[in-house]
């Protein structure tokens, strides 16, 4: 999936040199390598064979192997990434083959070890990607290292907190380096075990394990600055599978947003306040806590004490992190219907997960309420659902104290995951009193949209 990262690098540049304190995940390749060159040293019978110098040696063109990086040794990758100091602060992006480099070099000042004076250091954090990633993906990847680069720097003048990880990196580094012996198996445990050691490459090692299970990135740096960071190409894979959305469409959806739209977040509203920061917008805090499927955003934006224009906003903010989708609010006159490609197998998980949340009740039984086009209301006549649909969509007798009723409940879930799809009734209106000869002597015909009418259409 062009989506995850292949590799992630830390970089450093200084009057001592350029050097490759840490990259993830550990390549297999390079260790091979290493056992060749330490046995090859005490053999000296090894035979070398030398190329045929009539026959050009093929390329290589390609640097993945298994879903790896893969021909790039830590010296080669030191000298690419650490950049002049004429380029930092600004966009890094080197094509090698299949593979595209990402980062955003960053020059600082740091202390030294002896007459605890500034000096200026080059950091890069990259990221390797596949070369066929989409502008936008390119783009997140090149924010998020810039957003590192801010937060080292910060802790660097706080507390010369890059300094002292440095230090530990290249202790580790002059450590292995000096161990005399065979290369034993346990190899790999003991490379893990020496980034152990430095806080920050177990919090580039926990952004790298982030983006690659779910887009979603909170890591806080030092224990101090909290990073949080959304691939929202990744994040809604985890509702819709094999769905990518660019950010650039969900900026359109949010152009679009009409007061009477409402909101469907796609997780828990007790879970979701518990991850927010405490440092974050009361305004939002207040738009969760009001939440329900049935109230729309102008009956949020009222009960949240906040203007519909900063509702949209923060609507934005859901949707891009995958917390919620745009929906109709849920009435009795909304028509659904089975969407097409869910997942209604026997044995589908879904089925389970939906007899955990409704003891008692069967997913099946419920979804062949929609296998043709229903309202909500003539679903609740049929006697599936408990809960009844009062005045102007809302509901009497359901389950909690939040007031929406059981069938709103199952259709939210029904919703979240994809299962349901909502159908609607335009009308069209072509006046034949409209002028059919334009300049050119074209007949047209214009259409206009008189209005939406959910469920039936009414004259």
């Amino acid at each position: 999936m062009e989506v995850n990262p292949l590799n992630i690098f830390f970089v450093k540049s200084d009057s001592k040199g350029d050097r490759l304190l840490f990259r993830y995940p550990y390549t297999l390749e390079n260790k091979d390598e290493r056992k060749q060159e330490k046995c090859g040293r005490h053999n000296p019978y090894a035979i070398h064979i030398t190329e045929d110098l009539l026959q050009n040696p093929q390329s290589q063109t390609s640097n993945i192997c298994k879903g790896q990086l893969s021909g790039f040794t830590d010296e080669m990758l030191s000298t690419l990434f650490a950049v002049k100091a004429e380029l930092c602060n600004r966009k890094f992006e080197l094509k090698v083959n299949d593979v595209r480099f990402v980062g955003h070099p960053t020059l600082l000042p740091y202390r030294t070890n002896k007459d605890d004076t500034a000096a200026m250091i080059l950091i890069n954090i990259v990221f390797a990607l596949q070369a066929s990633a989409s502008h936008s993906i390119v783009k997140c990847y090149y924010d998020l290292s810039k957003r590192l680069g801010k937060a080292l720097r910060h802790e660097e003048k706080r507390c010369s907190y890059l300094t002292e990880e440095m230090k530990i990196m290249l202790a580790a580094h002059d450590e292995l380096s000096t161990l005399d012996g065979e290369v034993n198996s346990g190899e790999n445990d003991e490379e893990n075990s020496r980034h152990s050691r430095s806080t920050l490459a177990r919090s580039m090692k926990a952004v790298f394990e982030e983006l690659s299970s779910t887009g979603i990135v909170q890591v806080r740096i030092n224990k101090w600055v909290l990073l949080s960071f959304c691939l929202p190409q990744k994040a809604h894979q985890m509702h819709n599978k094999g769905l990518i959305i660019e950010p650039e469409t969900i900026d359109k959806c949010v152009q679009r947003l009409r007061p009477y739209h409402g909101i469907l977040l796609m997780v828990d509203p007790n879970d979701l306040l518990a991850s927010i920061p405490l440092d974050s917008s009361q305004a939002l805090l207040r738009l969760i806590k009001a939440y329900s499927p049935l109230k729309s955003l102008q009956t949020l934006a009222i009960e949240a004490d906040i203007s519909l224009t900063q509702a949209f906003q923060l609507t934005g903010h859901l949707v891009y992190w995958a917390k919620a989708t745009v929906i109709y609010p849920l009435c009795e006159g909304n028509v659904y219907v089975v969407a097409p490609g869910a997942n209604i197998h026997i044995h589908s998980q879904l089925v389970e997960e939906f007899a955990k949340e409704f003891p008692g009740l069967c997913l099946l039984q419920m979804l062949s309420e929609f296998s043709l086009p229903a309202p909500l209301w003539y679903v609740c006549r049929s006697g599936v659902s408990t809960g009844e649909w009062g005045p102007r969509g809302g509901v009497r007798g359901g389950a909690g104290g939040s007031g929406a009723g059981r069938l709103a409940r199952r259709v939210a879930w029904l919703l979240r995951r994809r299962l349901l799809l909502q159908l609607h009734t335009y009308v069209q209106f072509n006046s034949p009193h409209w002028p059919r000869q334009r300049s050119h002597g074209h007949p047209e015909h214009v259409f206009v949209e008189l209005s939406e009418i959910r469920g039936k259409t009414e004259t």
